[in-house]
């Protein structure tokens, strides 16, 4: 079951990528980001006022435990770990084509692997190393595509944007993995619906802070900022995404190396809304490096099993 719903929330992902390159096309940064942290807040308000008034939700799949400052203080953290991501993301992704962004954002189960061997001293088996070895040199085809669309993958400072992006979500997915495991299997044992209900509240604060603070007083002499439908797109499937996520780490025997690769999938979503609805260029080329991206997520997950 956990299998399934990894492959919906991959599906739900690349729908979320695309209505966010809309929603950033010649648009301010900050105030897209902070109105995606404020309708998936809205989207997720009730559950918590509910749950915390009556028990109509009990023994549904969105009743939500309490937690008190300690469970907090891990979903803080969380939330920063996150948006940290996002503003990178955002930013590299509103300057670079989506069939450039999304294959990057693909070799994520990859760099979980090599920050488990470099961190924790794992050790990496032949299929791994295979599939590490097979990224490394998609993401060097994909870096000669991008010359024939001016972006030089060395000194190009929105290319390290999104590979920044990336690291930050890779921690992110192995800090999701801890914060659901129990506490005999070495993790904290959080409730997900509560995880997921407040990481998106601290978010929605700390983007607030910095919409006023960072974007406000420079809004004129910046990017500006106008509405588009595709912005609330972006919170509903992003938000869909991650509960069917959340929920599919909470299932007896989910494998967050698994479930990490699988949800790299929604790479071929995006592709495909790229080609078809930015009409992105140079496509023959980027498709054999999205090939082998997913080959190299093919190799870790039998590396994996």
């Amino acid at each position: 079951m956990w299998l399934i719903l990894a492959f919906l929330s991959a599906a739900l992902l690349g729908c979320y990528d695309s209505f966010k390159k809309t929603a950033l096309k010649d648009n301010a940064v900050i105030p897209v980001l902070f109105l995606n942290t404020l309708f998936s807040s809205l989207i997720f308000l009730p559950f918590i006022v509910i749950n915390a008034t009556t028990d109509v939700l009990d023994g549904t799949l969105f009743s939500m435990a309490e937690g008190g400052w300690h469970e907090h203080c891990f979903i803080l953290l969380k939330s920063v770990i996150v948006l940290s991501s996002w503003l990178f993301g955002y930013f590299g992704l509103k300057h670079l084509p989506l069939t450039i962004v999304g294959p990057i954002n693909a070799t994520r189960p990859v760099m979980v692997l090599v920050g488990a061997m470099l961190v924790f001293g794992e050790q990496l088996n032949l299929w791994q190393w295979a599939g590490v070895l097979i990224a490394i040199i998609s993401f060097f085809l994909l870096s000669k595509a991008g010359k024939k669309e001016g972006i030089d993958f060395k000194h190009d400072r929105w290319i390290y944007f999104v590979v920044l992006s990336a690291v930050l979500g890779a921690v992110s997915g192995l800090y999701d993995k801890y914060l659901m495991a129990s506490p005999a299997d070495g993790g904290v044992g959080l409730d997900r619906m509560l995880v997921q209900s407040w990481y998106l509240i601290y978010q929605c604060a700390m983007m607030g802070m910095a919409l006023m603070l960072m974007w406000w007083p420079h809004r004129n002499r910046t990017t500006p900022f106008h509405w588009h439908w595709s912005i609330i797109f972006v919170s509903v499937f992003l938000s869909t995404a991650d509960f069917v996520y959340f929920y599919s780490l909470s299932l007896p025997g989910a494998m967050i190396s698994i479930v990490s690769m699988i949800r790299r999938g929604s790479v071929v979503v995006s592709f495909l809304f790229g080609a078809w609805l930015f009409h992105e260029k140079n496509l023959r080329s980027k498709s054999i490096d999205l090939a082998l991206v997913l080959l190299s997520m093919l190799l870790l997950y039998f590396g994996s099993k």
